[in-house]
C-alpha cells in the first residue's frame, strides 16, 4: 500500500498542556492615552474651582469685619452711637463761655464787696448769672477762669485785692480760689496811676457752682471800659 500522507514536511510543535502550576496569562490591552485627558482636565477644574470660592470667601469675610470695626461705618442697628457723635459735636461747638464787663454804677459804694456786672454788654454762653456779680456753670467741666482788675486809687491800710469766690450752690459759704495784689505806691486814697491785679487758672467746676470777684474797696476801682474784667471758658 503506497502512503499518501507522507510529506516532506516538519511536523506541527505540540501545544502546552494547561495545568494549574503553568496558566497561560493572556494581557489586557492598555488603554488609549488619549481616553484620560477629559477626565483629568475636569479633575483640575474642580480644584481650581474650590481655591477661588476658598480665597473669595476669605476675602469678603475680612471685609466685613474691617467694615464692622471701622468707627466711620457704624452699624445701621446702632444709629444712638451716631446720634451721640453728633450731639457730642454740638456740645463741642457750643462750649460754655463768659465775657463780663464791669457795670460802673458801683463806683460810688466805697465798702468791700462783689463787683457788679454790665449784663447788656458782656458775653455769656451756656452760663447764667445771679443777681448780678455771681456767674453761674450750667455744665460740669474744666474752666479757665481769669480776671483784671483794674485800680485807680490806693488804700493806706489794706492791700490792693481782688479775689475771684466759689460757692457751690446759691446757698453755700464761698470760699476763695484765687487772689492777686498791685499796688500804687506812697499816695492812698488819691489818684496816682493805675495798676492791675491780673489772675488766672484752670478750675474743675461742677453743675451749679458759682463764681464771683470781691475785691477790699468797690470805689477804688477803675470801671473804665475795658480796665476791669471777668471771665471763664470750658476746655
Amino acid at each position: 500500500m503506497i502512503n499518501t500522507y507522507q510529506t516532506s514536511l516538519a511536523p506541527p510543535p505540540v501545544p502546552p498542556r494547561l495545568n494549574r502550576s503553568h496558566p497561560v496569562l493572556i494581557p489586557a490591552p492598555l488603554p488609549s492615552p488619549g481616553h484620560n485627558k477629559p477626565l483629568i482636565r475636569f479633575l483640575v477644574g474642580v480644584v481650581v474651582l474650590h481655591l477661588l470660592l476658598s480665597v473669595g470667601g476669605f476675602i469678603y469675610l475680612y471685609t466685613e469685619k474691617m467694615e464692622k470695626q471701622s468707627p466711620q461705618n457704624p452699624p445701621s442697628t446702632e444709629g444712638g452711637k451716631a446720634a451721640f457723635h453728633s450731639a457730642e459735636k454740638q456740645e463741642t461747638f457750643y462750649k460754655a463761655l463768659a465775657g463780663m464787663v464791669v457795670l460802673s454804677e458801683t463806683a460810688d459804694k466805697a465798702t468791700s464787696g462783689y463787683l457788679q456786672w454790665d449784663t447788656n454788654h458782656s458775653v455769656r454762653r451756656n452760663i447764667n448769672y445771679f443777681y448780678g456779680s455771681w456767674l453761674t456753670v450750667l455744665q460740669s467741666g474744666d474752666y479757665y477762669v481769669y480776671s483784671r482788675v483794674t485800680f485807680s486809687k490806693g488804700d493806706a491800710v489794706n492791700p490792693l485785692t481782688s479775689r475771684i469766690m466759689l460757692r457751690k450752690s446759691k446757698t453755700e459759704k464761698e470760699k476763695i480760689v484765687m487772689q492777686a495784689y498791685c499796688s500804687l505806691g506812697s499816695h492812698p486814697g488819691k489818684s496816682s496811676g493805675l495798676c492791675t491785679a491780673t489772675q488766672g487758672e484752670v478750675i474743675r467746676l461742677e453743675k451749679g457752682n458759682q463764681l464771683g470777684v470781691w475785691t477790699e474797696n468797690l470805689s477804688l476801682v477803675s470801671y473804665t471800659e475795658g480796665a476791669t474784667t471777668f471771665g471763664m471758658y470750658q476746655l
